[in-house]
């Protein structure tokens, strides 16, 4: 991204017979928001036109091109990227509808790789119509990991002005957490998720709670002994890294008195044990980032929506949000790099002679 443009967002319509389109349409019918970005829908606008007219929002002017070389920065700009004729039936789980929302990703993905967009925020997908020989994931996050990674490990991070909680383990049926719950496993989201407090939310010396895996914290090995041989000494050995990290905490009395406000971030050790107290405390309005990657990716905090679409009652706050995030995201992470970039040059004052400045990064 250069200072000469604004920063462009590139936003994939998931899909397509959710409501993705709706939440995009609502949120840029603010004008305002182009002030802020440069929005790049990945999709159709023949199908984005079919969700307009059925959720009865006023028609507004995009850009509608079959290539992000070709982008307007005062409007929407829809880039062209369904291959096949694609049905609309709202509210329905069909597998060409998991098809175009992986056309759009693969698209937004291509163009980001190659620097013409600065970050994206994924509309809502089903996860099983997805799939297909190029998509067999569980999600986007374990798909960002694999195809933009470039080696590094992916870390699911929901955030809202409340409360920051991010997972050791995604989507993992609860059977096979406990033993995919390890030291080493543990230790690397808490050094992601330490980094991404500091580098993408500007925070110096995040505190980070970390929960325990069963109930009252294992009560001494009684209830499981995962916290005392597995969690607890990872968290020994990530404090000694100066990682600011405390716990295991037993999950239901740390939601339940508000704990969670002391600190910076939380880590929890499944899916439903962080998302769902986060979805209590800030539904409609969280966003779902995915840290740890040399990308930026948002989202809203919702899935699909079958059972409202095209009802035009679906809330685009949490799609508003995610676009914030992003923007806010490249913003620190530039900040924080060119803070880190030219650190200053190791000195020693020898006290013993005037004025003598050892300089220690240079061979005398």
């Amino acid at each position: 991204m250069t200072n000469e443009r604004k920063i462009r967002i590139g936003i994939t319509q998931g899909d397509t017979n959710g409501i993705g389109y709706e939440v995009i349409l609502k949120t840029f019918s603010d004008p305002a928001m182009l002030e802020l970005c440069t929005p790049v829908i990945y999709g159709s606008s023949k199908i984005m036109s079919y969700h307009r007219k059925a959720v009865g929002v006023q028609a507004f002017q995009t850009n509608n091109v079959k290539s992000v070389d070709y982008l307007k920065e005062n409007l929407p700009n829809v880039v062209e990227v369904c291959s096949d004729e694609v049905k609309v039936e709202l509210g329905k789980a069909d597998k060409q509808a998991g098809k175009a929302a992986f056309q759009a990703l693969e698209a937004a993905i291509t163009d980001l790789k190659k620097g013409k967009i600065d970050a994206i925020v994924t509309a809502p997908i089903s996860k099983e119509n997805i799939q297909s020989a190029e998509f067999n994931f569980p999600g986007h996050t374990e798909y960002l990991e694999a195809s933009v990674g470039e080696g590094s490990k992916a870390l699911m991070v929901l955030f809202s002005e409340k409360i920051r909680v991010a997972l050791v383990t995604i989507h993992l049926p609860i059977a096979e957490v406990p033993k995919a719950i390890t030291k080493d496993l543990i230790k690397e989201k808490l050094r992601i998720f330490n980094d991404s407090l500091k580098r993408d939310f500007n925070i110096q010396g995040p505190r980070i709670a970390v929960l325990a895996l069963n109930p009252h914290a294992g009560e001494n090995g009684l209830l499981g002994k995962e916290e005392s041989e597995i969690i607890a000494p990872a968290i020994q050995e990530a404090y000694e890294e100066k990682i600011l990290c405390f716990g295991p905490y037993a999950a239901d009395g740390f939601f339940g008195n508000e704990k969670y406000r002391h600190f910076d971030g939380v880590l929890a050790m499944y899916h439903d044990q962080g998302l769902a107290p986060f979805k209590t405390l800030s539904m409609g309005e969280g966003v779902n980032f995915t840290a740890g990657l040399p990308i930026v990716r948002t989202s809203p905090d919702h899935g699909t929506g079958y059972d409202i679409a095209g009802q035009g009652i679906a809330q685009p706050d949490s799609m508003r949000q995610a676009i914030y995030a992003a923007i806010d995201i490249v913003r620190n992470r530039q900040r924080f790099d060119q803070a880190v970039a030219n650190p200053l040059r190791k000195h020693y004052f020898d006290h013993s002679k005037d004025n003598v400045v050892l300089d220690l990064t240079k061979d005398e």
